[in-house]
């Protein structure tokens, strides 16, 4: 299988659905790799889901670039996407490209996502002008936790559609190579789908986005309940884990383990 790169991504809307998932490290990404996905995203959700923090904020450039670099080593095809952690892009243009570069130069990343408002459309086109590959994020946006009062569907009323609608074109417009579109209602996924080329990947965007996106830790069921009611899991790994770690402590409790065939002679 070749490297899958942003041109074959593209070509892939209305085509073939793309499948995108979040990984933290090298051993995952190994296996999200050899399962045939398409994009592995180096989210900026490591502050929720590794980190144990409430939110994503409090995420470093630095800390994405360490974990965009481990999963890169464990990537031979998927496209490697990674987020733009809070305040790595909103501060100046200049940062912008600086830490874009930075993600691509020094972490291995083919691309970059920006959670996007139309105060950045411009950053997307000087990150674009440095011949950076840009993924967009509009709908529910993480790092905007607070302004938008917590993590609830967005577009639900005839304004916000329309302004989601337009926003999307602009990020087309600006030189995106995708989009994610988060917590919106479905017909309205269906519509920005609709209305741009570029693909789009749902997170609570329901079954019309051109691909979907989950993090591996919710769809092999790593984290803890509960989970928001777009995420399915695919296993219990987190029981089996449980399991067998009470199972490692009875038999080291008991002088079970370890055994003559666990010892050197």
């Amino acid at each position: 299988m070749n490297k899958i790169t942003v041109p074959i991504i593209s070509s892939m809307k209305n085509k073939e659905k793309i499948v995108m998932v979040t990984a933290y490290d090298a051993p995952t990404a190994k296996i999200v790799d050899e399962s045939g996905v398409d994009i592995v995203l180096v989210g900026d959700s490591l502050g929720n889901v590794i980190q144990g923090l409430p939110n994503t904020l409090s995420v470093t450039v630095e800390e994405m670039i360490y974990h965009t670099k481990i999963v890169s080593r464990g990537i031979q095809n998927a496209h490697l996407c990674a987020d733009m952690p809070f305040m790595s892009y909103q501060s100046s243009k200049l940062d912008a490209v600086r830490n874009a570069g930075r993600f691509i130069k020094e972490a291995g990343a083919q691309s970059v996502k920006l959670e996007v408002t139309t105060d950045y459309i411009d950053t997307i086109y000087e990150i674009r002008k440095a011949g950076i590959p840009v993924m967009g994020h509009i709908g529910l946006r993480p790092q905007s936790v607070h302004d938008m009062g917590g993590y609830k569907l967005q577009g639900r009323d005839k304004d916000e559609a329309r302004k989601l609608v337009a926003l999307a074109k602009e990020i087309e417009k600006a030189g995106a190579f995708s989009l994610v579109l988060e917590s919106i209602p479905q017909k309205l996924a269906s519509k920005i789908t609709r209305a741009i080329k570029i693909p789009t990947i749902g997170i609570g965007a329901g079954a019309d986005c051109d691909g979907q996106v989950l993090v591996i830790n919710d769809l092999v069921g790593l984290s803890e309940d509960p989970q928001p009611k777009f995420v399915k899991k695919y296993a219990e790994v987190r029981e089996t884990m449980k399991e067998a770690t009470k199972e490692y402590v009875d038999e080291v409790r008991s002088g079970a383990f370890p055994s003559s065939e666990n010892s050197y002679d």
